[in-house]
């Protein structure tokens, strides 16, 4: 059930905030915040594919 709310918080979070009000908020808190965050987001994009992709095989 907790999970559950979470899921649905997310959800609402999401469908509330368009993305000029996310890249406001960002940049509120500083650029190098918002360069970390971008960083790491892209970071796990693609480890993400790569684990699709199957790059840690051999």
């Amino acid at each position: 059930m907790k999970r559950f709310s979470y899921f649905t918080v997310f959800a609402m979070a999401i469908t509330m905030l368009t993305s000029c009000e996310v890249i406001g908020g960002i940049f509120k808190a500083g650029v190098w915040s918002g360069i970390i965050l971008v960083v790491l987001v892209v970071a796990v994009v693609v480890w993400i594919i790569a684990k699709i992709a199957g790059g840690g095989k051999r």
